[in-house]
């Protein structure tokens, strides 16, 4: 793939409707991309490599459902779809120059499209790039808008995001959660409420909260995709589908689905589709809980590892580099500190896809490319780090003995006792247990008539970690 700049010494006259203009002489792009890369000298944001790749993809199925319905030559149609996919598959990069931070419909970005792929199909023709032989309007965007090919690119790029990179990630480390489930089954430690000791729990049953959270990140996702995958294409300008064969739109979804697997389809009603902004902000709200949810499972990660001697130390986490530039032997939690602050930054890119989203004026919204920006990296971002997580964290993590090993010496296992002497008793003895340092049972021992074989039945750690009657009331 492409990633280097076209030159910005030699240069070439291209012309739009506003006039001529020079652009770079190995450029492919024309005028019209080339007064966006002047009007708009922002940041160093650009679209990312999957919203190329999804445009690409719509204006190779345009051409080619355009030739299909007799309305352009198969002499055009041919070089357009080639040069289309070329940019779906990364040749020109180097030629989507406009920031992120340009037009709020991304016209710009759309006409960058519709220039790199006239001129490539020129080439191809054996035309000279500048030609105008193949038109960026007339042609490579026919029966298109940068209104409804824009979000319908945003849509298309989520939707290859979530299924190529965060789906298969999330089954990863669902899949990984519930093997340590099931190997740490077997070990009973201490639960904890409110940073407090809590009646026991399995270690497994922990891990099973984890993969239940991940699992149901899961199907809030599916229906993320599922909005997404409802398209504005059709809508042309404002929604009437102005310019546009009445075929054009389930040809060219039928097209992009043979091409992808992502199954699209046109709205059924192209005002709101355009106006709005609405699936992507759905989909940012996923994605913001699924950062959520990760982050607590990381962060409980830490903190059960944290130690070794002065902290909870209950896993050892791996060890996959120094900790300290000046403390010699210390390793910290790296892997999951890197997935808590990809969460923060979802989190923040959330705000501004609501932002964005909420930036919609009568016929059309007009933050799509900041939305389309902070939407796509965070589906690459979880998708990176969630692997990255399973792979290099829950994988090798390792129970210590230090869980089963404060079971006995824990206080809220007095909850056992209130079924046989009542809530006040046995909080009396929770406290003068923690006042002498003694356990729960040695207590129990002096200040009540429980017999050994009551107070194995009412301090049992493996029967609290069940539900029913059978066992002592939980508390809260």
């Amino acid at each position: 793939m492409s990633t280097a700049q076209p030159s910005a010494g030699a240069t070439r006259t291209e012309r739009d409707t506003m006039g001529p203009l020079e652009v770079p002489a190995d450029a492919y792009y024309g005028a019209s991309t080339q007064r966006a890369v002047l009007n708009f000298p922002i940041s160093d944001l650009r679209f990312p490599r999957r919203f190329i790749r999804a445009i690409g993809l719509i204006k190779r199925a345009a051409a080619e459902v355009n030739c299909d319905l007799g309305v352009l030559g198969r002499s055009l149609s041919e070089p357009i779809a080639a040069a289309a996919q070329e940019v779906a598959d990364g040749k020109f990069d180097r030629d989507f120059v406009v920031d992120i931070y340009q037009t709020g419909s991304g016209t710009s970005t759309n006409m960058n499209a519709n220039e790199v792929i006239a001129n490539r199909a020129a080439e191809l023709l054996g035309e000279e790039i500048g030609s105008r032989t193949v038109h960026p309007n007339d042609h490579v965007n026919m029966g298109q808008s940068s209104n409804d090919v824009i979000p319908t690119a945003i849509h298309l790029a989520a939707l290859l995001g979530i299924q190529e990179g965060l789906v298969p990630a999330l089954a990863e480390l669902r899949v990984a959660l519930m093997e340590k489930s099931e190997a740490y089954w077997g070990i009973i430690k201490t639960g904890r409420t409110h940073l407090q000791d809590a009646t026991p729990i399995r270690l497994g049953q922990e891990f099973l909260g984890y993969a239940g959270q991940v699992e149901r990140a899961e199907r809030r996702l599916q229906h993320a995709q599922a909005e997404l995958a409802e398209v504005a294409l059709g809508g042309t300008a404002v929604g009437t589908g102005i310019g546009m064969h009445p075929e054009f739109v389930s040809r060219v979804c039928e097209r992009i689905a043979a091409l992808t697997g992502i199954t699209l389809h046109e709205s059924d009603n192209h005002f709101q589709a355009q106006s709005t902004m609405d699936a992507a902000v759905e989909a940012s709200g996923v994605l913001n809980t699924i950062a959520v949810s990760l982050l607590k499972i990381a962060n409980d990660i830490r903190w059960l590892g944290s130690g070794p001697r002065a902290g909870i130390f209950e896993l050892l986490l791996p060890e996959v580099q120094p900790g300290s530039s000046i403390m010699p032997g210390k390793v910290n939690p790296v892997i999951p500190e890197a997935l808590i602050q990809v969460c923060g930054q979802v989190m923040g890119n959330h705000v501004a896809v609501t932002v964005g989203g909420q930036w919609g004026f009568f016929e059309l919204n007009t933050m799509m490319p900041l939305i389309a920006h902070n939407l796509l990296q965070s589906i690459d971002l979880l998708a990176a780090a969630t692997a990255n997580f399973s792979r290099q964290c829950i994988r090798d993590l390792t129970a210590t003995d230090r869980g089963p090993a404060l079971v006995e010496q824990g206080l809220a296992i007095c909850t056992g006792l209130q079924p046989y002497i009542g809530y006040d008793a046995a909080a009396a003895i929770a406290k003068e247990a923690y006042a002498s340092g003694r356990t729960i049972r040695e207590v129990a021992r002096e200040r009540t008539e429980l017999s050994e074989d009551d107070l194995d039945r009412a301090l049992d750690p493996e029967a609290m970690t069940k539900p029913g009657l059978g066992g002592p009331p939980a508390g809260g």
